[in-house]
């Protein structure tokens, strides 16, 4: 076991938990900031900002399946710092940036490195969580993500307004450099790699891009994640029409503060009565704040919502990428995360898609209604093919 004492806070975790806080506050950062960088400094349309971030995810997508393959071929340590090294670079290469093109091309190969890293983040994190803590400590770990949303955002719109976008690509790629020191300061220790049958036949196979154990599990966050995409990408859009977009950062501001107030309660209800315990009323209170955001006529409806989501989303992501991590061996972990992520990436991106249809042939609310009770079908998806194989066969806990 690499953790050096038994204690959930140890110095390697917190410092995974700063690499990883650091990542998403970029990533989110860039999210917010690159449409109106495009048609300003670079003179592009709405529909090129839009490719632009479309780009990224694409590449992060296509190679997701893959990162597992490349954790288990050069090993954690490896992975973790040569995509953190490519990443960092990539960062500082858009102070270089001329024009459109040239931002495309960045961002595409861009979508590569975040994609392995974001996997390979993971299972090395998770190296450093004591063996009866795995549930709160994957629950802080995530949550280091979900901060990002509040304040990469926030970081990104407060700085441009007092200088330039130069200027603020410089202050992230010294925040994404500073979290790559942190990745070479971990002392990670890899796994025995698991006996083949043969050597000499070299032979590419499902197995080797895919877990199957975690198919259910990450089917599951697929369809939370379509759910969820309803707010990521059109929450802005439907304050708007209600004449209360100056109070929609509160409403993420908000929704962060939910998630924290219950963090420290979710992850020690995980690991002592198990994951059910908090998946069933997360879904339960996910489903309530979209129904209360369908309802908003005011900046107090929409913010009660931010709490019901930030108490229900926040609280489900954590725990099902838990569930999955604690359903293989340590050896199959980066396929666990690469398959589990590629399902919840599928789930944003082609929700994202389905939801701007929906909005546009039957209006906000009632698109809102519907990923309500999408939530509640999936309630009744995680009871059939996740609950009950649980019951049956326990997640291996001995990690």
């Amino acid at each position: 076991m690499s953790v050096s004492s038994e204690r959930l806070w140890n110095r390697s975790f917190i410092l995974c938990l700063f690499n990883n806080f650091f990542l998403f506050v970029y990533y989110f950062a860039l999210l917010t900031i690159l449409p109106i960088y495009i048609m300003k400094d670079l003179g592009g349309s709405v529909k090129e900002a839009g490719l632009a971030l479309t780009l990224f995810l694409a590449s992060s997508i296509a190679i997701r399946p893959f990162s597992g393959m490349i954790i288990e071929k050069f090993g954690k340590k490896i992975s973790m710092r040569g995509a953190g090294v490519f990443f960092a670079l990539f960062a500082f290469s858009y102070l270089l940036v001329d024009s459109m093109w040239s931002l495309l091309l960045v961002r595409f190969l861009h979508g590569i490195w975040f994609s392995i890293l974001t996997t390979v983040t993971v299972p090395v994190a998770n190296e450093f969580i004591p063996e009866h803590q795995k549930g709160e400590g994957m629950g802080y770990f995530v949550m280091s993500t979900n901060l990002g949303v509040v304040f990469g955002p926030l970081l990104a719109l407060t700085v441009i307004q007092f200088t330039s976008f130069k200027v603020l690509f410089g202050i992230l790629a010294v925040m994404i450099s500073l979290g790559l020191i942190f990745c070479w300061m971990l002392k990670i220790t890899e796994l025995p790699k698991q006996n083949t049958i043969s050597t000499e036949k070299i032979q590419f196979s499902l197995k080797d891009i895919l877990e199957v154990k975690v198919l259910a599990v990450s089917f599951v966050a697929l369809l939370t994640a379509f759910a969820y995409s309803g707010i990521m990408s059109f929450i802005t859009a439907f304050s708007e029409t209600k004449q209360l977009l100056a109070y929609t950062s509160v409403f993420f501001i908000v929704f962060a503060a939910s998630m924290l107030l219950v963090r420290p309660w979710v992850g020690k209800i995980y690991d002592r009565k198990g994951p059910s315990a908090v998946i069933y009323p997360s879904f339960v209170f996910f489903a309530i704040g979209l129904l209360i955001i369908s309802l908003i006529s005011n900046q107090w409806i929409l913010w009660l919502s931010a709490v019901f989501i930030g108490i229900g989303y926040g609280s489900l992501f954590p725990c099902l990428q838990t569930l999955a991590i604690q359903s293989v061996d340590k050896q199959r972990m980066g396929h666990a995360i690469s398959t589990f992520f590629t399902l919840f990436d599928l789930g944003l991106a082609i929700g994202s898609v389905v939801m701007g249809i929906l909005i546009a042939y039957w209006g906000f609310e009632t698109t809102y209604v519907l990923s309500a009770a999408l939530v509640i079908l999936t309630i009744w998806v995680y009871r059939q093919y996740v609950a009950k194989k649980q019951s049956k066969c326990p997640a291996n806990l001995e990690l």
